[in-house]
């Protein structure tokens, strides 16, 4: 009766069908929804804008909250840490989770205010993540992003020999994810790069900056194209 019971209100939550496995103890669920309920306490308490159903660990820090928009139905777990301090703030659609131990920062230098981030709707930020937005980061709407990922919207210009790199300035290009793509496990992202919809990006890979294809997967150091995603086209390129 309680399984069924939830499953109906997290259905209606997230706008499909949800089931939680039947072989989930009771005892678990009853734990969990503990947890979930002094979640959705604290963020009613946190003062950060919201649709409503904005469930935040007592265990993550937010700071500028006034920079910080989420949707409905939105969870920021344990040991997160967001600085929304940046020109457009970071802004969260509808059904959001932002996972276990993950960091982003708005603005990486108080020289030059970050552009921030937006992330669509339906979107997963895995565990132990980096999101650097001072250049600027967008997500699409029903995209996975792996755990360990990091994205590095800056890039430091090296040009001078005579100059020290950390004198000469930066790039604020922007790194934007189009929607259905999935970011597999310890990706890196570099400033400059645009991922189009429906992308697969391999775990482990490193993104520089460039376009990469609707529908492709890639993967390697630095990323190159592994396969088409298209059924009557699918080969492996060599």
């Amino acid at each position: 009766m309680l399984i069924e019971l939830l499953n109906k209100t997290i259905s209606k939550w997230k706008g499909y069908d949800y089931h939680i496995d039947h072989r989930v103890p009771v005892g678990y669920i009853v734990l969990l929804a503990l947890g979930r309920i002094t979640m959705l306490v604290w963020g009613y308490l946190s003062g950060v804008k919201n649709k409503g159903l904005f469930f935040l660990s007592t265990k993550s820090v937010i700071k500028a909250r006034g920079k910080l928009v989420v949707g409905k139905s939105v969870t920021i777990a344990r040991g997160c840490y967001i600085d929304a301090l940046s020109e457009k703030g970071i802004s969260f659609g509808d059904n959001v989770s932002m996972g276990i131990n993950t960091r982003i920062e708005g603005t990486g230098n108080l020289q030059h205010l970050g552009k921030g981030m937006r992330v669509g709707n339906n979107v997963g930020l895995g565990y132990d993540s980096f999101y650097g937005c001072s250049g600027g980061i967008e997500i699409g709407d029903d995209t996975i992003i792996g755990n360990f990922v990091s994205f590095h919207s800056e890039n430091h210009v090296f040009d001078s020999l005579q100059t020290p790199i950390r004198l000469q300035g930066v790039t604020h290009k922007g790194i934007r994810i189009g929607k259905n793509c999935w970011i597999g496990a310890k990706a890196t992202l570099l400033d400059g790069v645009t991922v189009e919809d429906g992308c697969i990006i391999a775990a482990g890979a490193l993104l520089k900056a460039g376009v990469y294809q609707a529908n492709n997967i890639y993967g390697g150091v630095p990323a190159r194209l592994i396969r088409y995603r298209d059924e009557e086209e699918a080969y492996h390129v060599s």
